[in-house]
């Protein structure tokens, strides 16, 4: 179980750091106006993500 977390959070990291790596300037455009976003914004932002991992996890798995 270990291993398939640690193998999780690599790709995690690959996926991550393809924006700032392929198009720096664009990156840190979005970052910029994401960080002007209210916190309730964010949080349903987050909250989307997460729901949307969990029923692809579900659906895959």
């Amino acid at each position: 179980m270990w291993d398939e977390l640690f193998r999780a959070l690599a790709l995690v990291l690959v996926i991550e750091g393809l924006m700032p790596f392929i198009s720096p300037h664009s990156w840190r455009n979005t970052v910029l106006q994401a960080s002007q976003l209210p916190n309730k914004v964010l949080r349903s932002l987050g909250l989307g993500s997460m729901l949307l991992g969990v029923l692809l996890l579900y659906v895959l798995g």
